[in-house]
């Protein structure tokens, strides 16, 4: 029987009645002779910032500062075990889950108390604290396909990592693919329900991977038990041509590449993790981005071997990503000279500062940027470089497709669109691969900038 991993998002498990929802997928995918894998995130009835994890996280802030961090775990704990007692009929399994929860909880205030007198946390104790989302999730959802008359078994990762790494690479990967394809190959006929945290990973793992982990688990699944293709159940219902809470006439694409995934995500879009991407590409495996609550839907797949994501020439899609700030270097040094941008960029890794677009001229650089944790302490060092002014309130606008590189004139058109509309460009950047035109607007024009450029893929 062909493997399909599929990976829920917190808010398609994040209340009870969608717990059952997502388990009438699952099993309708054993109907179709198909076997799944199932991988987890922590659950949320909202958006992420309302999310189990936002609320880990922040409960590990307050076990520093010693405030009240009793009552998020207290919370946590009525929020999951009224799902349980919604979503399972069945006696037993339901009062083992709430032990289970209890316990769990205990364990984790027991583990604040030791923050709190210690008033600090490495970024292993912070794992220890977000992976409690993943494994009260995973364990719920186990019961609740039980209940359901479906075997099932729960599969906690924290420990699968038992070898020292100093770094994600692809060593990395490929340890964890052949971990984890054994651990998942063990359940023989039950579906395993794994958790989207997958244990200790070098420096942390929201700092080495970010919040999107769980899709980078499921990738990992996927391409060490060789998946026939990796599901990403989400809220939506697919890709589409910009964000179609603010454009009303975008559409869902049927399909994308990767290239083009990696682009939108990046540049603001939440499409798939982009080391999720790296992962499944290198193993030929299709992924497909699927609405939980319209699962008959087709989504959108991004497939390997797909050459565009439309049968027409020029851009798939636009995005914006916003809270940018610009930072201008101006240096008469830059002129005719070598090891200038090199002294710069050394300054933004040393503060570990990502960059996004950087535009050049003979004597100045733009360099825009979405994260400003340490940018005072940056800016003090490049004020030896040259004069530094700095920019707030930007925002990234990306036209985006794999079609732009044979089509002519694409730029062009997009700066007329958005010079119609009154809307001033602070820096230009397009990326050697040629399927993406971005630029660095004012914030407050991002809305208009975004539907102005979006007509240009209705007009095409």
């Amino acid at each position: 029987m062909e493997k399909i991993v599929q990976k829920f998002g917190g808010t398609s498990v994040g209340k009870a009645n969608r717990m059952k929802s997502v388990a009438g997928i699952v099993q309708k995918t054993l109907e179709n002779n198909l076997f799944p894998i199932v991988v987890l995130s922590a659950l949320s009835s909202g958006g992420k910032k309302d999310g189990t994890t936002s609320q880990l996280l922040e409960a590990s802030q307050e076990a520093i500062k010693k405030g009240p961090y009793y009552k998020l775990i207290d919370h946590l704990q009525e929020t999951h075990i009224n799902i349980v007692r919604e979503a399972i009929d069945i006696r037993n399994i339901r009062e083992e889950l709430e032990e289970e929860i209890e316990a769990e909880l205990r364990r984790l205030k027991l583990f604040l108390d030791a923050i709190q007198v210690i008033g600090e946390i490495s970024p292993r104790s912070l794992d220890v604290i977000i992976s409690t989302g993943e494994k009260l999730s995973a364990r719920i959802f186990t019961g609740v396909l039980t209940s359901l008359g479906t075997d099932a078994v729960y599969i906690n990762l924290d420990n699968v990592i038992s070898k020292s790494f100093h770094e994600i690479d692809q060593r990395f990967c490929s340890y964890l693919q052949k971990k984890l394809a054994e651990i998942v190959n063990e359940c023989g006929a039950k579906v395993p329900v794994v958790t989207g945290f997958m244990g200790f990973v070098p420096n942390g793992i929201i700092r080495s991977i970010g919040r999107g982990y769980t899709d980078f688990t499921a990738a990992l699944i996927a391409t060490g038990v060789r998946a026939r293709e990796l599901q990403i159940w989400k809220e939506v219902d697919g890709i589409f041509t910009a964000d179609p809470k603010k454009i009303s006439t975008a559409r869902a694409l049927t399909r994308i590449t990767p290239a083009e995934a990696s682009e939108l995500t990046y540049f603001g879009s939440e499409v798939i993790h982009p080391f999720t991407m790296e992962q499944v590409t290198n193993a030929n495996i299709p992924v497909r981005i699927k609405n939980t609550f319209e699962p008959d839907l087709p989504g959108t797949i991004i497939e390997p071997q797909s050459k565009s994501a439309s049968d027409k020439k020029g851009p798939t899609a636009v995005t914006v990503k916003r809270d940018i700030v610009i930072v201008n270097i101006r240096s008469n040094r830059m002129l005719r000279a070598y090891g200038f941008m090199s002294k710069v960029f050394d300054i933004f890794n040393r503060y570990e500062i990502i960059i996004d677009l950087v535009s050049t001229s003979e004597v100045s650089v733009s360099i825009s940027l979405d994260n400003t944790q340490n940018l005072d302490q940056a800016i003090r060092d490049l004020k030896h470089l040259g004069t530094v002014s700095i920019r707030k309130g930007i925002a990234i606008l990306s036209l985006i497709g794999e079609g732009m590189r044979s089509s002519v004139g694409t730029a062009g058109r997009m700066f007329s669109k958005l010079a119609e509309q009154g809307i001033n460009i602070e820096v230009i950047s397009q990326g050697a691969s040629e399927i993406n035109i971005s630029c660095a607007i004012e914030d407050q024009q991002s809305d208009k900038a975004l539907k102005a450029v979006h007509e240009m893929l209705i007009e095409v």
